[in-house]
Order: structure tokens, then C-alpha cells, then sequence
């Protein structure tokens, strides 16, 4: 099930849908705008405040989200209706932010110095001002020195750079720092904390992927309290370091089987799961705000797809931006759903806008970042992806 909500689109990188609207949809814009001035009181300050606090942290224009200017200019100074102008003037969209960052490795996390030597490798000439780190990956790995009771106790640490030592040293070279956080994509800490895993219904052992024999391994549970908690603490430990961002992705579900539902129940597989994960995102966008940071959502293009989108919920979502991840390692095999297989066997730039022509109405609700990622992929290569992103009328991209 998918939602559509217009309404919430206040950010759009992509500029082409705010201008060349036809005079049917400037009279549509101008009707809206009349229905959510009246309405607002009515629907309740519980909508509005993610809206108006989200363009605040964003830094846009305050007099172009306010309602009283709004009003205002509607009247004269006798508080009377103006109505020498014959077309009915149609507020300006609000400008996005854009996001241009570069992801760095693992690897250089081990300390501060293999940290400033990755901050070198940043491409000059392409505007990043953003520097990602990955700070808990796929899998379930941190990369940082956590307090976390069950990521100590599970000996999930792989690295022991301080989170203030990253931050300072990513600002001391000029860039804005900004976290990575895989969350439900995690399947080491559930054997050790069973809570978190899914259990079947029946006599509540763990459920796993696959046979043992052939590698299967449990998966965190959205529908865990304990779980969606433990994801909570970390991105409230991480965003409280001072990241201007927090970039959270695989907010997804396992490939179940149609016999996993008798296992572990209709709501696995049924209609309303998406409600699982878009209230954990909730959750983190809360506590990441709290803290004076940002939070961004990432979703992966061949996920896509393949129509594993649960978690793009735009009326639900309080989190306005999305990173769209396209892998070219990753669709470079060819992308399989049940009745389509999807070849990307051109260059990577040519990958790249063949994917976003294929699932660009996926996140049309949000305001949207394009990552270009993969290990084979060199750095001319990922500027010529770049170049056709801002071709197709984005102007936010990450590198890496």
C-alpha cells in the first residue's frame, strides 16, 4: 500500500515541478493554499509542527511558510480584501537545500589519522560540503567507541574513534560531519538478544532466513520494542556528538517466504507492516531533532524496484528527505523481480539515469539526494554519474 500526499512536498531538488505550471494547476495551487490556511486549525498543530519545525532546521525562507504573511498579504491595511489584481497571487516554492556529500569506508575509521588522510581523497571542484562516515553498517557493526549496553555486550565494536574525535576532525577540515545508520538490516546482535529477532507464534523459537546448513541467520524485528529502541539510543548517542546530519537507511523487512506468515503471522507479510517501520523512523527523527541534528532517509533504488517500498510513506513520514542509493555494483547483475529482469549494462552514468527513470515516481513526494555508490567504481566515473543527475534535474548527489 502507498500513500500520496502532496501536500507535505515543501522540499523539491527536483526544480522542474515547481515551475511551468498550467493555469488549471496555479488555480489548483492557489485553492490549496485557501483550504490550508482555513484548515490548519482544524487538522491540528500535531501536523503542522513536524512542517514548520523541519523548515526551520532547514534554514528556508520564514516569511515563505508563514501563515500570518499569508494573510497579510491578502488584506489591505484596513484589514479589507485586496482585489485590484485580476490573477491571484501564487506563493514562491520554497527553496531547496542542497545536499552534495561524499561517503567515506570503514577502513577509515581506525583512527583520526587514517580520518584525515580519507578527508584528502575528497574530489575538489564539485562542491561537497558534506563528509558521510558509516558508523553502524549492514550487518549489524559499529564503527566507533558506543556505550550501547547490547552493542558492547555483543561485541559488535569495531573501531574505537571517538564520535567527538570524528566530528571535530571532519569540521576542522572545512567539511559538515554527518552519520551513517543502518538499522533493521542487522543480523548479529539478535543472536544475542532474541527479543529483537522475529520469533514464530507457535512456541516462539527464532525464526531464520534459511536452513542452517545452507548460512541461514536471524534478522532485527521492527515489531521489537526492544529493537526499534536499541536503533533509538544509537542514533540519539551518535546525533548528540554534534553531526550536523544523520543519513538512516535499510528500514526494510527480510525476503519472507509465503509460508513464513503461518510461522510468524499474517502482519509479517500483511498490508499494514509498513506501519512498523515508518513509526521506528519516527521515533529516530525525534530523538535525531532533539539533539540540533538532521535526520535524512535513505532507500535503495533496486529495493525499488523490486517493490519493497514499506517504509516511503510520505503522509506518515515526518523525515522530508531521501537519499536515493543506486548501487551500480549492485544492478550491474541485472535487477530480478517476479515477472521483469531490469539490464543496466551501459556505463555507469548511463546506469544511473536508466534507474532513475525507472523508479524517480518512488520518491516524488520527498525532496531527494542521489547517491551513486560501488566499490568498481572510479571517480570519473561517479563526476559523469553526477553530471547526469544534474542533467535530470536533480541537484542534490553523494559520492560513494
Amino acid at each position: 500500500m502507498k500513500f500520496k500526499n502532496k501536500g507535505r512536498k515543501i522540499y523539491k531538488t527536483k526544480e522542474k515541478n515547481y515551475y511551468g505550471k498550467s493555469p488549471v494547476g496555479k488555480a489548483f495551487s492557489v485553492g490549496l493554499t485557501v483550504l490550508l490556511i482555513g484548515g490548519i486549525g482544524f487538522i491540528g498543530y500535531s501536523v503542522a509542527e513536524p512542517l514548520i519545525n523541519y523548515s526551520k532546521k532547514k534554514g528556508d525562507n520564514p516569511g515563505s511558510s508563514s501563515i500570518e504573511s499569508l494573510t497579510e498579504a491578502a488584506t489591505d491595511e484596513n484589514g479589507e480584501p485586496v482585489t485590484e489584481n485580476t490573477e491571484p497571487a501564487v506563493p514562491l516554492p520554497l527553496t531547496a537545500e542542497k545536499y552534495r556529500a561524499y561517503a567515506l569506508s570503514t577502513n577509515d575509521l581506525i583512527g583520526t589519522d587514517t580520518l584525515k588522510d580519507a578527508l584528502k581523497r575528497v574530489p575538489s571542484g564539485e562542491s561537497i560540503e558534506y563528509i558521510e562516515v558509516p558508523l553502524k553498517v549492514s550487518g549489524g557493526d559499529i564503527y566507533y567507541a558506543s556505550n550501547n549496553y547490547y552493542a558492547t555486550s555483543a561485541g559488535l565494536i569495531r573501531s574505537y574513534i571517538k564520535l567527538k574525535d570524528i566530528v571535530s576532525t571532519i569540521s576542522g577540515a572545512g567539511y559538515k560531519p554527518v552519520a551513517l545508520v543502518s538499522t533493521f538490516d542487522d543480523n548479529t546482535l539478535p543472536k544475542y538478544f532474541r527479543d529483537m529477532s522475529y520469533l514464530t507464534i507457535d512456541d516462539g523459537s527464532q525464526w531464520i532466513d534459511n536452513s542452517v546448513e545452507a548460512g541461514g541467520k536471524p534478522w532485527m524485528n521492527p515489531f521489537s520494542e526492544t529493537a526499534v529502541n536499541y536503533n533509538g539510543d544509537i542514533v540519539d548517542e551518535i546525533s548528540s556528538a554534534g553531526f550536523d546530519k544523520v543519513v538512516c537507511y535499510d528500514f526494510i523487512f527480510p525476503d519472507f517466504r509465503p509460508s513464513d506468515a503461518e510461522f510468524l503471522g499474517d502482519k509479517v507479510t500483511g498490508s499494514g507492516r509498513y506501519m512498523a517501520l515508518t513509526s521506528a523512523a519516527n521515533l529516530m527523527y525525534d530523538k535525531i531533532m532533539h539533539n540540533d541534528s538532521t535526520m535524512l532517509l535513505e532507500v535503495d533504488a533496486a529495493d525499488l524496484l523490486k517493490g519493497k517500498d514499506d517504509v516511503l510513506q510520505p503522509m506518515l513520514l515526518k523525515v522530508n528527505t531521501v537519499i536515493l542509493n543506486i548501487d551500480i555494483d549492485e544492478i550491474s547483475y541485472g535487477v530480478y523481480t517476479d515477472d521483469t529482469v531490469y539490464e543496466f549494462s551501459g556505463t555507469p552514468a548511463e546506469n544511473v539515469k536508466k534507474m532513475l527513470d525507472l523508479v524517480g515516481e518512488d520518491v516524488e513526494d520527498f525532496n531527494v539526494a542521489v547517491r551513486v555508490s560501488g566499490v568498481t567504481v572510479s571517480t570519473q566515473d561517479l563526476i559523469d554519474a553526477k553530471d547526469e543527475i544534474v542533467d535530470y534535474g536533480f541537484d542534490s548527489y553523494v559520492f560513494g
